[in-house]
Parts: C-alpha cells; sequence; structure tokens
C-alpha cells in the first residue's frame, strides 16, 4: 500500500443515478367477486397457517401451556401483536405450544427473560417484513392466474393455501438452518470468546462499511412506486453478491445505503471498491455510489452491528465524493501491508459527533504502479 500526499476533505455530491425510462403498464380489472366464498377461502388460509380455526382465549392459552398470562402477553406484544381482551377468540393449539417451548427454552437456559423479548422482538419484525413482501408476491401471482382458474379468487386462494404455502414454509426452515451452519462457522473461526453474562453482548473485531447510491433523492422523483421498489431491489442484490465475492456480507439495507461489514479490513475495502468500480462504468446499469468504511470493534446483537466504529463508518460514507471510498484510521492501519491499494491522507474534518475527523481517500494501484 502506498501513501500519497494530503488533499482538502472532500464535498459531497447530489447528482442523479441513472435508471431507465419507465414504461406503463395497461391496468388490469379485477373479476367480479363472491364475498362469502373469498371469506370462506381466506378462513382456509388462516387455519392453514394457524393450524386450526381460533377457538380459545389468551387466558386458556396461557393456562394451557403454564405460563403466567403476563408472560404470554408480554411475548405476543413483542412479536408486534396488539393485546386482546380476556373473552376474546383469537388464539389455537399453535399458540399453546409456541408458548410452552418458550418456557421450555427458559428452563435449558437458553432463554432468560433479559433476551427473551428482545430476540421475540426482533422475531416479529424480521417476519413482519417478510410477510409483507410475500403477500404483495403472492398478490401478484394470483392476479397472473386468476384466469387459470376460471376468474374465482376463492378457488385461487385455497389452491395457493394448499400448494404454495407449505413450499414456503419449507425454503425458510432451510435458509434459516443454512446461515444458521454459516454464523456458527463464523463465530468459531473468528475464535472471539463467548460473554457468559447473558446481558453482555458479543464484541467482535469488523470492517464496517455503508454504501450509498448518489443522487438518490432526485431518482426517487422521476420513478413510479414499482420501479422505485425494483431500483432498490437489484441495488442491494448486486451489494449481496459483490460482497459475498470478497468475503463480506450484508446486514441490512437502509432505504438508498446499504450497512456490510467484512472480517478484515481488505476485504471491505476491495468489495467497496469493486461496487464503485461498477458504479462508474457507465455500460453498468448499477447506480453510481460512494462508501466510508471503519475498522475495530464492533458490538453483534441480534443480527445487527453497533458502538463507535459503525458511527464513523456512516460519518465518512457523508463525507466521500461519488465514485470514492474513505476509510478511518483503524482500516488505514489494517492496510498497511496490503498490496495494490493506493490512501490518500486527507484533512482532518469535524462531522456530527466527531471532531478532527481523520478520513483517508483508497483506491486501488494502478497497473505497473504496485
Amino acid at each position: 500500500m502506498s501513501t500519497d500526499p494530503a488533499e482538502p476533505a472532500p464535498d459531497p455530491s447530489d447528482a442523479p443515478a441513472a435508471v431507465p425510462a419507465a414504461v406503463p403498464e395497461p391496468a388490469r380489472v379485477a373479476p367480479e367477486v363472491d364475498v362469502r366464498e373469498l371469506v370462506a377461502a381466506l378462513a382456509r388460509v388462516e387455519e392453514l397457517l394457524l393450524g386450526g380455526p381460533p377457538r380459545l382465549t389468551r387466558v386458556e392459552v396461557a393456562a394451557r401451556a403454564g405460563v403466567p398470562m403476563e408472560t404470554g402477553e408480554e411475548l405476543w406484544r413483542s412479536l408486534g401483536f396488539a393485546t386482546t381482551d380476556d373473552d376474546q377468540v383469537a388464539f389455537t393449539d399453535a399458540d399453546v405450544e409456541a408458548l410452552r417451548i418458550t418456557a421450555e427454552l427458559e428452563a435449558l437456559g437458553v432463554l432468560d427473560p433479559g433476551s427473551r423479548t428482545a430476540l421475540v422482538r426482533t422475531w416479529g419484525r424480521s417476519f413482519a417484513r417478510l410477510a409483507e413482501w410475500q403477500t404483495t408476491l403472492l398478490a401478484r401471482v394470483a392476479v397472473s392466474q386468476v384466469d387459470e382458474h376460471h376468474g374465482d379468487p376463492a378457488l385461487l386462494l385455497r389452491a395457493m393455501a394448499d400448494e404454495v404455502l407449505p413450499r414456503v414454509e419449507k425454503l425458510q426452515s432451510y435458509a434459516w438452518r443454512r446461515h444458521l451452519a454459516a454464523s456458527a462457522s463464523r463465530r468459531l473461526a473468528s475464535g472471539q470468546e463467548v460473554p457468559l453474562d447473558p446481558a453482555s453482548e458479543p464484541v467482535l473485531p469488523l470492517a464496517v462499511c455503508f454504501c450509498d447510491i448518489v443522487g438518490f433523492t432526485s431518482t426517487a422523483r422521476g420513478l413510479r412506486e414499482p420501479d422505485l421498489v425494483d431500483f432498490i431491489e437489484t441495488f442491494e442484490d448486486v451489494c449481496a453478491r459483490v460482497a459475498l465475492d470478497h468475503g463480506g456480507r450484508i446486514v441490512k439495507g437502509i432505504g438508498d445505503e446499504v450497512l456490510l461489514v467484512a472480517d478484515s479490513a481488505e476485504d471491505a475495502v476491495r468489495l467497496a471498491l469493486a461496487l464503485v468500480a461498477r458504479g462508474e462504468d457507465e455500460d453498468d446499469p448499477f447506480p453510481r455510489v460512494r462508501a466510508g468504511i471503519a475498522y475495530g470493534d464492533v458490538v453483534a446483537r441480534l443480527g445487527d452491528v453497533l458502538g463507535p466504529v459503525v458511527n464513523v463508518a456512516a460519518r465518512l460514507t457523508s463525507l466521500a465524493r461519488p465514485g470514492t471510498v474513505l476509510v478511518d484510521d483503524g482500516a488505514h492501519e489494517a492496510l498497511t501491508e496490503v498490496a495494490g491499494l493506493r490512501v490518500k491522507r486527507l484533512h482532518r474534518t469535524t462531522v456530527k459527533g466527531y471532531r478532527r475527523l481523520q478520513p483517508w481517500l483508497v483506491r486501488e494501484e494502478p497497473p505497473g504502479d504496485a
């Protein structure tokens, strides 16, 4: 790695990202619906999902599971559902089993009262987002296939409940097991100690990278909602693929940017430079981006990362010019012995929460200069 002389800190730019022109789609006329048949079909879907029709109140669920009512109510609200009245019939045997399993996990020492609520809340938020997306997806499928079911939405709902939902459930279980195995392998390979205190979260050395779309506000104003969704999904998909190719992974998407992590500063820089290169290629539909990277200890909590390192990476991203990658002192130090990279010290700058933050501009070493 070579170091260039200092230059002034960069100013942000807001040039619009290039996107294909939107093409209007013909409106589709909804068929006439027999309301009674549709209600019956929806009930069929609910029974399939919940293991039967609702027949229990929350008081009965807690009693059958052998769990205090307060615990059951806390878990229900943590999942993201409104509290029901004591005499409202809204639950099934599946709810009893879920509450009983939760109590068993606590007895085994897997869950404690402190982590229980946080974990269930995370499940609730994650699965709520997944369910919303899947509902939209299935609705599109229903619209496209309604003619094959003689224009009868109720008939189509029943078919999807019987044929589609069980397969989706199996795929979700498969994906979870795969990610669980990968996470366990990363944790073992890191060699980091696991805190015994349930209130403590693991602290891991990671490179944190934010990748931000340049000019997203201007771009979004010119897109219809479906095109905007496709634009963001394509952006996140490319980021995920490039991250995996360079030893990183996406933590989450945040509107017009993604938060990524990698085990080393070099991996994070390589993936950021690859994303920037795609954005600078006029023949590539990937939008122009900028990135900020910080390296150091972060708190890993429920699939997210927290701490000053994350904040510094975000601040560096806001400073970066379009098509550039900035890193902090921690990442710069970790890159000292890395070949093929050129870094340039920029002037210190003050950003929210940090006085005299030191950014470093990173580029790939030009061919022949290494």
